[in-house]
């Protein structure tokens, strides 16, 4: 978009109400092409079946997650009172990390207060100007801000393509490279080749940063990550970055790998050492979330089982939905505005669903965007395709 004041001069004369009208024509601008963003409040008691949020695995209201989320406050706190390193780390912080790495099977985990903040801090504290960051094309917008911040030399690789990786670091002139990638893509739900990817900086000494986001509670033995189900847990040429908020039904993120990488980080992120801790509840209810994944494995495999079944039914009713490698299920739309009426009438039908349009979408083109959960029925299931369907505008189904 262009800038509506763009201009090789600038202004001095402005009143000080006239300051900001440029955020009126730039909201001018959203509207004429279908890009308009609201705020909508939603009661607890929101009676709508939700496919709209990331709770992959039923968790947010389980017993066990909201009673955990309620001790840890009424024992810590509302909040963790500063920065990790000053008043912020409490024992359930420890207790937490200690936890997700050995669930992940890694050596040592650094909690952060979301999953944007680990991306940033991991980004810019395994980065300098002497090295190179080779980003997927489709990585998430935390990923591309943490290359924006970082100092090093970034280029933008073509989505899931090992031999591209291979051929830029092979060409490379800075001493150190990092290939950084989604684990699982937000928009489609389709994997990324990590088996290639790790190949591909092995073979010119690199080091690959996976933000696994999308594939924790879902992919690997008993959700165990992406990573787990590619082979490369724990491996020491690799990072791992997470969120609280999707499969462990919380708040917060954490970047996952060898101890001198989390020792590192804990020196020298500045999204780490200047931000507040984690709050405890959010640290209580993600420690209670893991238990219950570890003690209940089969949750992974059958939130697995809802997204293929909402893809296969999808695309039988002539839609065009994507084939999933995890959670998610797109489905697409004839344009933004098709798509956000589409969104809208299914809401008022009953059913959540998601809404991606440009430029959250990589590739310019609006969908629904589904994510599947691990304790929705057969029944809602059917009745979410039912809705889908029968709203679907003109346009939607293939010809």
């Amino acid at each position: 978009m262009v800038h509506p004041l763009a201009s090789p001069t600038h202004t001095t004369d402005l009143a000080p109400e006239a300051v900001f009208d440029w955020l009126d024509e730039a909201a001018g601008l959203r509207a004429d092409a279908g890009l308009t963003r609201t705020l909508r409040s939603r009661s607890a008691e929101d009676a709508v079946l939700d496919l709209a949020g990331n709770d992959y695995l039923g968790l947010t209201r389980h017993p066990a997650v909201t009673a955990a989320a309620a001790a840890a406050a009424l024992r810590w706190g509302g909040g963790s009172t500063g920065s990790r390193l000053v008043t912020g780390t409490t024992a359930l912080h420890t207790e937490l990390e200690q936890e997700l790495a050995d669930f992940y099977g890694v050596e040592a985990a650094l909690v952060f207060s979301s999953g944007y903040t680990a991306n940033l801090a991991a980004l810019t504290a395994l980065t300098d100007p002497d090295t190179l960051i080779v980003s997927d094309a489709y990585n998430h917008a935390s990923l591309i801000d943490g290359c924006r911040l970082a100092r090093a030399d970034v280029h933008r690789a073509p989505h899931s393509d090992p031999d591209a990786v291979r051929e830029v670091l092979a060409g490379r002139t800075r001493r150190r490279a990092l290939v950084v990638s989604d684990s699982v893509f937000s928009v489609d739900g389709d994997a990324a080749p990590l088996a290639g990817l790790s190949a591909a900086v092995r073979a010119h000494g690199a080091a690959l940063l996976v933000d696994d986001a999308h594939g924790l509670g879902v992919l690997g033995p008993g959700g165990s990550g992406a990573l787990a189900a590619a082979g490369l847990a724990g491996q020491p040429d690799t990072v791992a970055t997470v969120t609280l908020s999707k499969s462990l039904g919380s708040q917060g993120g954490a970047v996952l790998g060898p101890h001198r990488v989390i020792r590192h980080l804990t020196e020298t992120a500045r999204t780490f050492i200047f931000d507040t801790g984690l709050a405890p509840a959010a640290a209580g209810a993600a420690l209670a979330a893991l238990r219950l994944l570890r003690a209940e494995p089969h949750r992974a495999e059958r939130t697995r089982e809802v997204a293929r079944a909402l893809a296969a039914r999808l695309t039988a009713a002539g839609l065009r939905a994507c084939e999933p490698d995890a959670a998610v299920v797109s489905v697409r739309a004839p344009g933004p505005e098709a798509a956000v009426a589409w969104a809208a009438d299914c809401r008022r039908a009953g059913l959540a669903v998601g809404c991606f349009r440009p430029p959250s979408v990589p590739d310019g083109v609006s969908r629904l965007r589904l994510t599947a959960r691990g304790d929705l029925t057969d029944a809602q299931v059917a009745d979410a395709v039912r809705i889908i369907a029968e709203l679907a505008p003109a346009g939607a189904r293939e010809h």
